[in-house]
């Protein structure tokens, strides 16, 4: 099973292809989507769908794994950011994919086994986890490779559970 992780956002968004092979997982590919600060919503908007439009294509990921938007303080960049999922849904719909949504919460569980970990802890079950070749420049890139990892565990979980009933 290949899955293509995302952590949206329009400044940045994280994006990685995480692949299970042989009982293990596989770092394919993973960076970050920067858009100019300057520039216009709409603009940032179509090159993250369009830039992951083409890792879909390159790729061929089976699935989609997103993480929720959570509200924060700050409500415009709420809704942008709310507004870059739709469009990342829509477009992992017209691959036919389908779209799993987690909350920080739950990847940080499948992760790290606590619902309390920071993004340091997270960093560090992921270099346990899963080999991490390069340097990772941004959180947000960690957030995405985990937000696969995360579906990879929880989906494999549903998988075996299935087999047992």
């Amino acid at each position: 099973m290949r899955v293509f992780g995302i952590d949206p956002g329009y400044g940045r968004c994280g994006v990685a292809v995480v692949e299970k092979q042989e009982g293990k997982e596989v770092l394919l590919y993973s960076d970050c989507i920067e858009t100019p600060m300057g520039a216009e919503f709409a603009a940032r908007l179509l090159r993250v769908a369009d830039e992951c439009a083409r890792l879909i294509r390159e790729y061929a990921p089976d699935s989609i794994a997103m993480e929720k938007v959570f509200f924060s303080n700050n409500q415009k960049t709420a809704m942008q950011v709310a507004e870059v999922r739709g469009a990342l849904i829509n477009c992992a719909s017209g691959f036919g994919l389908t779209v799993s949504e987690y909350s920080p919460g739950e990847v940080k569980v499948a992760i790290a086994n606590s619902g309390k970990a920071d993004k340091k802890q997270i960093a560090a079950m992921l270099r346990m986890l899963i080999a991490i070749k390069k340097p990772i420049k941004r959180d947000d890139e960690y957030d995405a490779i985990a937000i696969a990892v995360a579906h990879l565990a929880l989906k494999h979980g549903d998988e075996a559970r299935k087999r047992l009933q």
